[in-house]
């Protein structure tokens, strides 16, 4: 082969070569949300004799990071503080944070913290450690995101989802025979959050 055709040999395997797609290049940098509890709630309910009993925290926080377009490699870290819950009962919320319920005292928080996250379109199922009275388990929440809005670099988020757990995973085991037969209280307990998230700057 004569060597001045090289040049015109290399310049159309250039030619022939595919063009990087952008779904290879490397994606955004995930962005840090942290959670506006102002409009935000998480909020639990469980069975008290023949009809429900709703509650929520009042005080509680975190931040999630995920790249919106690419929610699957995303993370949420929830804290939430004990004895800021609320039945709308004083008189029950004080026994709840006791140690027949959440022992706030020794276990003034309980602890949210994801290990990985499934998404389908705006569905998603976010797997973590649930940590309540110091007992660790593994929940998963499905929900979904609702939508993302506002001016670049203050944008919100939103996100709403739901888990049950038995509350007796986490020693939560108080209870009282019901007149009639059964129990007071049932033991699965049905968590929901709602969360609105706003953008922070990047480090």
């Amino acid at each position: 082969m004569s060597l001045a055709i090289v040049p015109s040999l290399l310049a159309a395997a250039v030619a022939a070569a595919p063009a990087v797609r952008p779904a290879d290049a490397p994606g955004a940098a995930p962005v840090r949300w942290q959670i506006d509890q102002s409009h935000s709630e998480l909020s639990f309910r469980i069975r008290h004799l023949v009809s429900r009993v709703n509650g929520s925290f009042n005080t509680w926080g975190g931040t999630i990071v995920a790249d919106p377009a690419s929610l699957g490699g995303g993370s949420v870290n929830v804290e939430i503080q004990t004895a800021s819950i609320d039945t709308n009962n004083e008189r029950r919320d004080t026994h709840l944070k006791s140690g027949d319920f959440f022992d706030a005292e020794n276990h003034p928080t309980i602890t949210f913290r994801s290990t990985r996250v499934e998404t389908r379109g705006a569905d998603l199922r976010v797997h973590g450690n649930l940590t309540i009275r110091g007992v660790t388990k593994p929940v998963v929440l499905e929900g979904r995101m609702l939508e993302v809005g506002g001016v670049a670099g203050r944008r919100r988020i939103g996100f709403e989802a739901e888990t049950r757990i038995n509350r007796m995973d986490y020693g939560v085991s108080w209870n009282r025979a019901a007149e009639g037969g059964g129990a007071v209280l049932g033991d699965e307990v049905t968590i929901s959050i709602a969360i609105e998230a706003v953008e922070q700057p990047a480090s």
